[in-house]
């Protein structure tokens, strides 16, 4: 059945429901995206918006993820879900041909005098990878769809293990307030990661939409596990490229924490987003604190004076742990993930496993 979403305001023990309506201008909701991709979930750069095809057709929006796949975004206009769906299938056929020169001269038609290389690592904290376009993401956005449609988009996905999607988005208005809301036709996580027999996705084991990989590189007099695990914190921090793959860690997440050449010490779920360690803030004796306070063993500064700017300061991420245990009794086989990312997809399924047996936990423990 096609998605229902709906928004009450709870207010002196009672509900009010809130009434829905479509985005007003579909072009309203293209500008949203575009100023934060976002919106739609995972990091999304964004590297062109009304691309003209090879075909005369011109694709919505066309972003990139961190993995390098392209992903095809079409809003439903005035169109039938039924016709944008075909249309959406003949874009990507095209997109599908592009090489990796045609990708980079489409940013650069799109954001001239900016390096994509320099955007991509401000992006995702990484050098973008060798190959790009191996995979494509088709993703319709409207506001609703009509049965027809979903059983396209469902058969496509179901039988053909075909990336293609549909993403809601309804206006409420409360007291003079709007809000815009999110849902997706498909399950994220099984649409986009682990489900598309591409030759890129055949290499690679499937993501579960939940598991994340952490760098905790231990410094002498600067970063300290302990302090990590006392307050339920994860760090990085000393230049931005250390610092910035934290921001793809979001509330609900579970993590598996590494110490670089140790092995792993912890499993928790992400409470707070990343934000700069001076002003990050835990709960301890059920209160908020403010982390920087703290009787800590590390320091977590960077500059000789102490004084940190937004590039080489520490950002902290709230972490509530399931297990955690000191560096000496770390866990480490061979073949188990390494990075040197701060953060980053954790698909691999041995190290979950042989993590999850050493640390004694449960189907439960999984967000």
């Amino acid at each position: 059945m096609p998605v229902e979403m709906g928004l009450w305001r709870a207010e002196g023990g009672k509900l009010a429901r809130l009434e829905s309506t479509g985005v007003p201008l579909e072009s309203e909701l293209e500008d949203y995206i575009e100023q934060d991709p976002g919106l739609l979930g995972d990091p999304l750069l964004l590297i062109g918006r009304q691309v003209r095809t090879r075909h005369g057709g011109f694709i919505d929006l066309l972003g990139v993820d961190a993995d390098g796949v392209v992903h095809v975004l079409e809003l439903k206009r005035d169109r039938t879900p039924r016709e944008v769906t075909a249309q959406l299938l003949d874009y990507a056929s095209w997109v599908a041909t592009l090489s990796h020169a045609e990708i980079l001269e489409m940013w650069s038609d799109y954001r001239p005098g900016l390096a994509f290389e320099t955007a991509f690592e401000e992006a995702f904290g990484t050098a973008p990878p060798e190959d790009l376009n191996e995979e494509q993401v088709l993703t319709i956005v409207a506001a609703e769809v009509d049965e027809s449609t979903e059983r396209i988009i469902r058969f496509l996905n179901d039988r053909f293990a075909v990336p293609i999607n549909a993403v809601f988005f309804r206006h409420f208005r409360d007291r003079g307030v709007s809000y815009l809301a999110r849902t997706w036709l498909v399950d994220h996580a099984s649409a986009v990661d682990g489900s598309v027999p591409t030759r890129a996705a055949r290499s690679k084991e499937p993501w579960n939409g939940t598991d994340w990989y952490v760098s905790f590189g231990e410094l002498d007099g600067e970063r300290d596990w302990e302090d990590a695990r006392a307050y339920g914190f994860v760090s990085a921090g000393g230049g931005r490229w250390f610092s910035r793959t934290l921001a793809s860690l979001r509330p609900g997440a579970r993590v598996f924490v590494n110490i670089p050449k140790t092995g792993y010490v912890g499993v928790g779920v992400v409470t707070t987003p990343a934000v700069r360690f001076d002003h990050a803030t835990v709960t301890v004796d059920g209160a908020p604190t403010r982390l920087a306070g703290l009787p800590l063993r590390g320091r977590y500064t960077h500059s000789p004076d102490g004084v940190d700017d937004d590039g080489t300061a520490e950002y902290a991420v709230g972490v509530e742990w399931i297990h955690t245990r000191p560096a000496s009794e770390a866990v480490w086989r061979p073949g188990m993930f390494a990075n040197q990312n701060s953060a980053c997809r954790l698909r691999n399924r041995f190290t979950i496993d042989t993590v999850t047996d050493a640390f004694g936990l449960e189907e439960s423990d999984a967000p």
